[in-house]
């Protein structure tokens, strides 16, 4: 028995003959090291787990240490995963990203699995999309880990966990997760045991795990692939979701759109986008497309996306067809566009809220379009959203709801309000882009593509209105709407704002401590005194006449000032909302603090163009903060 490859990428998986820890021991300050620079939190579980500690390193292995902490990651899931499931012998999908720690990470995991009588069905590299759509679809799979570290540099890695929804573990789920992982970790005897029994798996029945591999690759694949299809039509039945196909299809062919695929080595390489796109008809270009060959940083925003743009550029010069381009991060879960306008003469990058605002502006026109819009229709988003998604909504008739920063909250408060009788067509965090799409309950580049495919090719016909000229009628702007319209006039007729980059310096703010409720109380102190200093001013110059206080904790959304209004340790976001004379919201202030180190995040939002606004709004709510921090009240 020796090393088994993946038959497609070539890449090592793994020797089964190889134990693990072998006998190994492992000191408990070594394993204190190694947990210590842990983030632990409902979005993921992530660290530098390359041997070298080196965040951009391409090494393949790992430390002792840390593949005790791997371990105990399987071991805690896998109790999680028998307190939720009747099954003696669940199903549990394993996947990873492109990183080189993964196959390390994985064999580890899938041993533990193994020792518990769990069945393991090992994708290796997998988009998150694709493997997560695949355990929501597949009766027979009960949940999943997945080993990625999302946008974080390569030499990260982490894991993701789920059940059979499809999407990852609620907040709250996750922090069971963690509560138990801690313990494990310090009980030296069942770490023992832990690596004894991880070290007993058969070679024979870990090689057997290893050679199902790509059979269930073929089958996630595939599944993944119609349920993309089911996703982007949002219709059930085979024969209208086929009579929806034939009718993207048609509108491409009469109005021809190619895309670069600009995938920088990640896991989407490996995955449906080029034959799913092609079969379309839409032309494909890809640009990184081996897994692996990473040449640029992995979070898709500013700099990242050059590469793409420029590509882009040079395709459109020879084919105007060319019209879009698209960046994913390393899972493949979330990526940002690219679009060539034909106005200017160039490829542009999109911002992550103009993204957002054009898929929702795209899916709530489609239900439009589709008959199948209802008085309860809404949109689920965070905290830090641009507000011209509460004016879009207000276009389509619809509602806007918020939860806390982090897709599992987002996920969430969209399944509670569809439990009431709400239909949540989309969904997703304006701040970082991407959405996602129901019945899709992760973010997805090819769901954000499909909902900008539908926006240029499902145009007017004699029988019915297209997308874009419902969407120009529903906003009062039907004097923008002409018939040969390209992408840049959809997003020149998206409402106006002005708003914080999430990825820009000013858009992290250190402080001294981590007491956030200490530092909301000395906030809200800060700016009543505030207030009453500068309304005058904040009157003259931007019309505000009052404000109003939201705080936004896992998937509620809670108005009012004071602790009273808040949860636990207070760690949820912040929102001041300014009214004009009208009532009507025209910007806010956002904060929230990471849970793990001393700095907040901080957005200002206002409506119009209007950098003057934001500039001064996002300052004076530093400043606010600064002095709560430092108890100057």
């Amino acid at each position: 028995m020796s090393l088994i490859n993946d038959p497609v990428s070539g890449f090592p998986m793994a020797d089964p003959e190889i134990k693990p820890f072998a006998g190994t021991r492992i000191p408990a300050e070594e394993l204190k090291s190694a947990l210590e620079p842990m983030i632990l939190s409902a979005s993921g579980w992530r660290k530098i787990f390359a041997s070298d500690g080196d965040e951009e390193s391409r090494s393949e292995t790992l430390s002792p240490a840390d593949r005790l902490l791997a371990a105990a990651m399987a071991e805690v899931y896998t109790d999680f995963l028998f307190s939720r499931t009747s099954k003696s012998e669940p199903v549990v999908v394993v996947g990873i990203d492109a990183r080189f720690t993964g196959p390390a990470l994985a064999d580890i995991m899938i041993r533990v699995l193994m020792s518990r009588g769990v069945q393991v069905r090992y994708l290796f590299i997998a988009a998150a999309p694709e493997l997560m759509g695949y355990t929501g679809q597949t009766p027979a799979c009960d949940g999943f880990i997945y080993i990625s570290a999302s946008h974080n540099p390569i030499g990260h890695n982490g894991v993701k966990f789920g059940l059979n929804s499809g999407g990852v573990l609620s907040g709250e789920d996750a922090a069971v997760l963690i509560t138990s992982f801690k313990e494990i970790l310090d009980d030296p005897n069942a770490l023992d045991h832990l690596m004894v029994r991880c070290d007993a798996q058969s070679p024979g029945d870990v090689e057997a795990v290893y050679r199902a591999q790509a059979e269930w690759k073929k089958e996630s694949y595939r599944v993944y692939s119609t349920f993309s299809s089911r996703v982007m039509s949002g219709l059930e039945e085979d024969g209208a979701r086929s009579r929806f196909t034939e009718a993207l299809k048609r509108g491409i062919a009469r109005n021809p759109i190619a895309v670069v695929a600009e995938l920088n080595g990640s896991a989407r390489t490996l995955t449906v986008d080029k034959e799913y796109l092609e079969d379309l008809g839409v032309k494909v270009k890809v640009v990184n497309g081996t897994p692996r060959q990473i040449t640029h940083r992995i979070v898709p925003e500013g700099e990242s996306l050059n590469l793409c743009r420029t590509v882009l550029q040079e395709e459109a010069a020879a084919d105007p067809a060319f019209q879009l381009g698209y960046v994913p991060d390393n899972d493949g879960d979330r990526g940002n566009l690219v679009y060539y306008s034909q106005k200017e003469g160039e490829a542009r990058i999109l911002e992550a809220q103009e993204v957002f605002a054009l898929s929702v502006l795209s899916e709530l026109a489609y239900l439009y379009w589709n008959e199948g819009m209802t008085d309860k229709t809404g949109v689920a988003i965070n905290g830090p959203t641009s507000g011209r998604i509460e004016t879009i909504c207000e276009a389509f008739g619809c509602t806007a709801f918020r939860a806390e920063v982090g897709e599992a909250n987002v996920v969430n408060l969209a399944s509670k309000m569809r439990d009431a009788g709400w239909q949540i067509r989309i969904l997703g965090e304006g701040s970082n882009g991407g959405n996602i799409t129901w019945p899709a309950a992760v973010r997805d580049p090819l769901n954000t593509l499909g909902a900008l495919l539908k926006l240029l090719v499902l145009r007017t016909t004699p029988e019915k209105a297209g997308l874009f000229e419902i969407w120009c009628h529903l906003s009062g702007q039907s004097d923008r709407y002409r018939s040969d319209f390209d992408l840049q006039d959809i997003i020149e007729s998206l409402p106006v704002y002005t708003t914080t980059s999430a990825f820009e310096e000013r858009a992290i703010m250190k402080i001294t401590g981590l007491d956030h409720a200490l530092l909301k109380k000395n906030y809200e102190a800060v700016f009543a005194r505030e207030w009453d200093e500068k309304k005058d001013e904040l009157f003259e110059r931007f019309g505000v006449v009052a404000w109003e206080e939201w705080n936004q904790e896992g998937t509620s959304s809670v108005q009012g000032v004071g602790s009273e209004f808040r949860s636990g340790a207070e760690k949820g976001g912040l929102t001041v909302r300014f009214l004009d004379s009208e009532g009507r919201v025209c910007g806010f202030l956002w904060m929230r603090g990471s849970g793990t180190e001393p700095v907040f995040r901080v957005l200002a939002d206002w409506k119009g163009d209007n950098p003057e606004a934001e500039e001064f709004f996002l300052e004076w709510h530093k400043q606010m903060i600064g002095r709560a921090d430092r108890g100057e009240l």
